[in-house]
């Protein structure tokens, strides 16, 4: 077992550091209970975005990697299945338990591949062990229903079965809590599971295994690779079902696949989630709400407000105060004391650049950043930035940035606003600040999102409430009660237990019941 602990002596042994643990992972899969050297020779170098430097190098796993692993789990699933319900249960809270108890290490490790800040990572860490609480005590506590039976004497039950394997393919935003949510509803739906991570959060998603290890050998596997190993997945015969959490030409391909064979798909595709601001509004609210909904992980969130429609009345306030506090926000190596980490990615930063450029020539006036932040000479670092003067053609109104940007859009009405807003090929979130109740009250019956927040960003962690969306942003729903039944079949059972003839219905037929002519 690889250690992963904080670089310190505990019971008398030393621990070994994040950077020394990335690589001893590198070249590394976990499967069946343990982590092994992948015997594929392709990898893919991972880098540290704050500072360039190589944290290790990553494996692809094989075809047959993919194979083996499946065989795995479906013998692991079938020993998991027979556990009953509050053993399960037991289980997953000591996930939670574990996940808790290796926060410092598993916040530091996604800090170093991906860049947010410790804090935000810490904070993941937190939103996955809730999770897998929530999902202990939900699984157990409704497995089906009675129903009244439509024959006397007969009994009908329904009863909730597990898929069998579920595969689980993750970006790299949030891939501690994305797994949280699917893999604590499908474990406890009675699944196994196979990750398939991001390549840019490998080696974080290898060392949560580490939390797993209690569970059946074999239950819980994570395959690092990329769009083959995920092909190979998804695509598999021994997969019962697939969670996957991506773009929408990446989503769409996982549909269709899964199409094919009618397999159980949670699509999660991408967002564009408009933010309303009405004169009605407390501004101070409001303006702190876009500047976190707007930079909260650089911007990379898929929930994050990314195109914004203020009131003429209280526009050029707003604007104001936005700025003054993008101004203040402290941009560096996210384990410093810092509020926003650099973008995860040469080719993020790159992509993310090009929509801002192209939205300068089409017209957006850049009020604050708009370029990158003096002083670092290493690392995809961007600033924090606002443009004004954005109309709802734009393209960066109608794409996901997924970048620090807060472009903004003046309007007259609150009807001109709900217009734009769903004016979008997307529908996963949208956020309103008012404290005006008939517009509080439209915006929950004619917004076309899966989710809306009424002066409030983006709150991720009520794990009893359904996240998903509409449209183009994907399809299905996780957590919730709805979550778990992403995991799970429904299967009706029909019992007359003392075996009365049915002669209203079998044959033969009565002949007055024949067609009279």
């Amino acid at each position: 077992m690889i250690p992963t602990m904080a670089p310190d002596q505990t019971m008398g042994k030393e621990i070994m550091s994040v950077t020394e643990t990335f690589r001893n992972l590198s070249g590394q899969v976990y499967m069946d209970g343990h982590w092994r050297r992948s015997e594929s020779s392709d990898g893919f170098d991972a880098i540290d975005p704050a500072t360039e430097a190589v944290n290790g190098e990553l494996a692809f796993a094989t075809v047959r990697e993919v194979d083996e692993a499946v065989a795995i789990a479906r013998r692991a699933q079938k020993e998991w299945n027979r556990m009953n319900g509050l053993k399960r249960s037991e289980e997953l809270h000591e996930v939670a338990r574990r996940l808790r108890e290796s926060t410092p290490r598993l916040a530091e490790a996604l800090t170093r591949e991906m860049g947010k800040p410790y804090k935000e990572s810490a904070d993941e860490v937190e939103w996955t062990a809730t999770a897998f609480n929530y999902y202990a005590e939900v699984s157990r506590h409704e497995a089906g229903r009675v129903v009244g039976p439509v024959v006397d004497g007969d009994f009908h039950v329904v009863t909730k079965t597990p898929l069998g394997v579920v595969g689980i393919i993750l970006p790299f935003n949030f891939p501690y809590v994305l797994f949280g949510w699917e893999a604590g509803a499908a474990l406890g739906a009675g699944n196994a599971v196979i990750l398939k991570p991001s390549e840019l959060t490998s080696f974080s998603s290898l060392m949560m295994m580490e939390c797993f290890d209690h569970l059946p050998t074999g239950l819980v596997q994570c395959l690092t690779g990329a769009v083959e190993t995920g092909k190979a997945l998804v695509g598999h015969d021994g997969v019962d079902g697939v969670a996957f959490t991506g773009s929408i030409p990446a989503g769409q391909a996982v549909a269709q696949t899964c199409a094919s064979t009618f397999k159980r798909c949670l699509v999660e595709a991408s967002g564009n989630d408009p933010f309303l601001v009405m004169p009605s509004a407390d501004m101070s609210m409001a303006t702190q709400g876009a500047v976190f909904g707007a930079y909260l992980n650089c911007g990379q969130v898929c929930a994050a407000a990314e195109r914004f429609y203020v009131h003429d009345a209280v526009h050029d306030r707003f604007v104001d105060e936005v700025t003054r506090l993008t101004r203040q926000l402290r941009i560096g190596n996210g384990l410093e004391k810092v509020d926003m980490g650099p973008m995860a990615a040469q080719r993020e930063r790159d992509r993310y650049e090009g929509m801002l450029a192209r939205a300068i020539d089409e017209g957006a006036t850049v009020v604050v950043g708009g370029g990158r932040p003096e002083g670092f000479n290493r690392g995809y670092y961007c600033d924090a930035t606002i443009l004004t003067d954005c109309t709802p053609d734009m393209e960066i109104m109608n794409n996901e940035s997924f970048g620090p940007v807060m472009p903004i859009c003046r309007v007259g009405s609150f009807d001109e606003a709900l217009e734009h807003a769903n004016n979008s090929r997307y529908g996963l979130g949208s956020f309103v600040f008012t404290n005006d109740l008939a517009e509080t009250m439209r915006s929950i019956n004619e917004i076309e999102a899966g989710m809306t927040w009424i002066n409030a960003t983006a709150l991720l962690d009520n794990d009893a409430g359904p996240f998903g969306g509409c449209k183009m942003s994907g399809t299905g729903r996780q957590l919730g009660s709805e979550g778990i039944d992403q995991f799970r079949n429904t299967k009706l059972t029909m019992i007359d237990h003392e075996n009365k003839p049915a002669d209203f219905w079998w044959f033969p037929y009565k002949d007055e019941e024949a067609y009279p002519g």
